[in-house]
């Protein structure tokens, strides 16, 4: 059976490089194994989610080069929680709670006082069906919690090994809030049953759900997928990523002008043991993919890297690649692109660099230059030209002038650039004509 994977992000802000890595890992696992991936969005948090964000995620994700297979909205699959709910309430797993939050608060504090775990008693369960009318004619609702076993559950995980989860040690987790709304344990679980996922590739901190879910499978009567817990992305810093700050927004990078195979090999192969390196897609990329690849420590973030491994990618493209975008900036010969590619690291670059060809910029020259500047003009060599130009003329300044090295060329490169770094000068210079260049001495 071929495996199908999920990603599953809940559209309450924009997405990030963080959230982007189990996205990815997600996508690339099943092109390399000819699986079936499934954008779905935990939509159940009526307040918080918002149809814009989800528009703005399936936006990122096309960007990457993420194209699902299905995707689907917990908004719209509620009946079958509720067939779900029903049967764990048969089944005594799932029951009614009335305890307020303050309430709940004060036993934890009691039971830390009493040198106790602050774990939910189930003092739910002692209720008898005039209790919990009683509770009810108050105008409480209940929350529902699922009884755990308490048993140790074990898994295997493709990247951290053999796992054991103590469920003893939990208290019974929430599965429905007192509106009636549904928290994301419980849909997660049956769908990923619905939907037959074979793997579920998330980030280290659903270790500790995934005992719970596990159990939840069972009383569900359904199979248990394989866990993929992967590290987390943090910034430079060390520090978690929130998508609701917008840190390192998938969005934001783009507008920034960072390419999407830039921001991929970043968000899969940091905190692994190969090198953040230029793929041409993402197919190449899934071909390299192995969990056991992944480190057990933090993946950092370093936005230094990026800029180069974004460079890197700039540097080694064709024309062809980049000539719709490289025209609505004004590019549209593919000698300008190859002599100015290289002083880039973000495409929208090329903007500010296109003015040395066809703006007017303002001739560096010190006054004792001024000779040497005037003797070059004389020597510039007649059309047309090419690449070979600048070593002909630079030649013939360095016979007639004596100077070599910076102070035969920075002096070239002030009057004819008015900067003192850029491309190279023997592509620029065919680009730049005659006249220009006589006007720049002069």
């Amino acid at each position: 059976m071929s495996p199908v994977v999920r990603f599953a992000p809940s559209p309450t802000g924009l997405i990030h490089l963080g959230n982007a890595r189990p996205a990815l890992f997600n996508w690339l696992y099943a092109r390399a194994t000819g699986g079936k991936f499934v954008l779905r969005f935990d939509d159940t948090d009526k307040e918080r989610s918002s149809r814009e964000f989800a528009d703005a995620i399936e936006t990122d994700l096309k960007w990457l080069g993420i194209h699902p297979d299905l995707t689907v909205r917990q908004s719209e699959r509620l009946e079958l929680y509720d067939a779900a709910r029903d049967s764990l309430v048969a089944d005594g797993r799932l029951y009614p709670c009335y305890e307020t939050s303050d309430e709940l608060a004060r036993r934890r504090s009691r039971a830390r006082a009493l040198g106790r775990p602050p774990i939910y008693d189930r003092a739910a369960l002692d209720l008898s069906d005039d209790d919990r009318k009683k509770l009810q004619s108050e105008g409480r609702q209940p929350h529902w919690r699922f009884k755990l076993k308490g048993d140790p559950v074990h898994f295997d995980d493709m990247v951290r090994g053999s796992q054991t989860v103590n469920t003893a040690s939990m208290s019974d987790p929430v599965l429905i809030r007192g509106d009636g709304s549904y928290l994301y344990t419980l849909p997660s679980v049956v769908d990923d049953i619905e939907l037959g996922v074979t793997h579920i590739i998330r980030g280290e901190d659903h270790i500790s759900n995934s005992g719970v879910q596990i159990e939840i499978f069972e009383a569900l009567g359904a199979g248990t997928p394989t866990f993929v817990h992967h590290n987390l992305l943090t910034d430079a810093q060390g520090r978690g990523l929130s998508k609701r700050i917008g840190s390192l927004a998938i969005s934001e990078l783009r507008e920034q002008g960072f390419e999407a195979m830039a921001v991929a090999a970043m968000a899969v192969l940091t905190g692994t043991s190969l090198p953040v390196e230029v793929f041409a897609d993402l197919d190449e990329l899934a071909q390299k993919l192995d969990f056991s690849m992944i480190s057990h420590g933090a993946a950092r973030y370093d936005e230094a890297e990026l800029e180069t491994l974004n460079a890197r990618i700039l540097h080694q493209a064709d024309f062809g690649v980049f000539a719709e975008r490289l025209a609505s900036l004004g590019v549209v010969s593919e000698d300008v692109w190859l002599a100015l590619r290289n002083n880039i690291t973000r495409l929208p670059q090329i903007a500010e660099w296109l003015d040395l060809i066809e703006g007017k910029i303002t001739p560096r020259i010190a006054d004792e230059d001024r000779a040497f500047i005037a003797e070059a003009a004389k020597l510039l060599p007649e059309e047309p030209w090419d690449q070979n130009t600048w070593k002909v003329w630079t030649d013939a300044l360095k016979q007639v002038s004596g100077r070599k090295g910076k102070a035969l060329f920075l002096p070239l490169r002030l009057a004819l650039t008015g900067r003192p770094d850029g491309p190279e000068l023997k592509n620029l210079l065919p680009l730049l004509g005659r006249k220009v260049c006589l006007d720049r001495l002069s």
